[in-house]
């Protein structure tokens, strides 16, 4: 028991004995430099490898000292190929008396969430119809031929350049659903391809960072809604989310805007300020000069009403989901419940599924990010199912309550840590005695 903290004391060999660890011993390797997760009971020393991590180092830094198997099956397609690289990391498993979760967890619930995603796979829902994004493709290049055709033909006239605005700000954002599910690796069975055409339809279509998107989405994926780890809801002292981190920022005398007004302000911040400055902003820190080019060469001549539609329907959608649902610090949550408590979905219908790119089964992707979108509608019944079971709240809406819910959800801010009122003194009691 103990020992083997650094990867080269890892004994080596088909028969070979493993050195054994406590949950206690795992959870003392957080720090960056010195980190261990746990997959499927077996012990791996992550310390250095997380630079190459081809997701990013920090989404495996978020799962330092717990167990990762249920993000580890998540986000990986081919996980027999995964297992093979991460085999010289291995320095150890769990004792046989350590239970396989950690922190309290469900055991019953994380087995039967497993035997869910296995039933699923039998059914067929992890399997791609290429003619669905074909054809989705398709109508995104024809929507951008329209658009320019009409551009040809009549000129920029105010009507016109208003229809071809809308034309494209629609093309954009469903280039940007698209781009979604090459990222997630959800399209062509070789994860290489999938890279491939995530790098085109993100930079090409998109003019943006595939290597962006990788490090702040599958983060937001990895631990939704969760402070210092879901880089979605860090807003750069810009806004403030849910109902921990207005207090607390109202304790701490944290006021960089007028936060109290942030419902007038969130959406025109959100939609023009948010999505393009980021890039530029990773653009700059990781001094990848290619990118920032074909960033800002993608801009030049495209119409400012068309940025501002695109931007405006990205924010709602993504946020809609997201945004009105809990957001707190890190509660080492089984992987059902922290999705759960984090996302909510919107009702089907053939336009809100076309929409949103069928983020309106935000739970379902959330659950299982691998999952082709038009397969989700069959996976939707068991999940719900599986939380009634165990008393998950898996939550519904429609499109008009979840964009009326942001709308309120802004607008309820005041009574949450800016203006010292009988509401924010209660916030801050019991602020305070979860301190103590």
């Amino acid at each position: 028991m103990g020992g083997g903290g650094q990867q080269t004391d890892r004994i080596t060999g088909t028969n070979a004995r493993f050195s054994t660890y406590t949950w206690e011993e795992v959870q003392k390797h957080t720090k960056s430099g010195d980190q261990w997760i746990v997959v499927e009971r077996k012990v791996y020393n992550v310390s250095q490898w997380v630079k190459r991590h081809p997701g990013g180092l920090r989404i495996i830094g978020h799962y330092a000292g717990e167990d990762a198997t249920e993000a580890f099956t998540a986000f990986h397609p081919d996980l027999p190929l995964v297992r093979k690289y991460m085999k010289p990391l291995l320095i150890g498993e769990l004792e046989a008396s350590e239970p396989s979760q950690d922190r309290q967890k469900n055991a019953a619930l994380v087995e039967d969430f497993r035997a869910l995603r296995e039933r699923l796979e039998a059914e067929g829902c992890f399997k791609t119809q290429p003619l669905f994004f074909l054809l989705h493709l398709g109508h995104i290049l024809l929507l951008e031929v329209i658009a320019l055709m009409l551009v040809w033909y009549f000129g920029t006239g105010w009507i016109n350049t208003a229809i071809v605005a809308v034309l494209m700000a629609t093309a954009q954002s469903q280039a940007g659903w698209l781009q979604h599910d090459f990222g997630h690796l959800s399209v062509c069975k070789s994860s290489r391809w999938n890279h491939l055409v995530h790098k085109f339809v993100i930079g090409h279509l998109k003019g943006a960072s595939a290597g962006w998107w990788n490090h702040r989405h599958f983060q937001h994926h990895a631990k939704p809604n969760v402070f210092k780890k879901d880089p979605d809801v860090n807003m750069l002292n810009m806004f403030v989310v849910g109902k921990v981190q207005p207090v607390e920022y109202g304790v701490k005398k944290v006021k960089h805007l007028p936060y109290n007004h942030q419902h007038k302000y969130f959406f025109f911040g959100k939609s023009v300020c948010g999505y393009r400055d980021l890039i530029l902003y990773f653009c700059v820190t990781q001094c990848n000069c290619e990118i920032l080019v074909r960033v800002k060469s993608h801009d030049c001549g495209v119409p400012v009403g068309r940025r501002f539609m695109e931007s405006h329907w990205f924010v709602w959608v993504t946020q809609m989901s997201h945004i009105p649902m809990n957001i707190d610090y890190e509660k080492h949550q089984d992987w059902l419940s922290m999705q759960l408590v984090a996302t909510c979905n919107i009702e089907q219908s053939a336009f809100n599924d076309w929409f949103s790119g069928h983020l309106n089964f935000q739970i379902e992707h959330h659950l299982f990010p691998t999952m082709p979108r038009h397969n989700y509608w069959r996976a939707a019944p068991h999940v719900r199912a599986l939380c009634d079971k165990y008393g998950v709240k898996y939550q519904e809406k429609t499109l008009y309550g979840a964009f009326a819910d942001i709308i309120r959800y802004n607008t309820n801010l005041k009574s949450h840590g800016f203006t010292f009122k009988k509401s924010f003194c209660s916030e801050l009691f019991l602020y305070n005695m979860k301190q103590h």
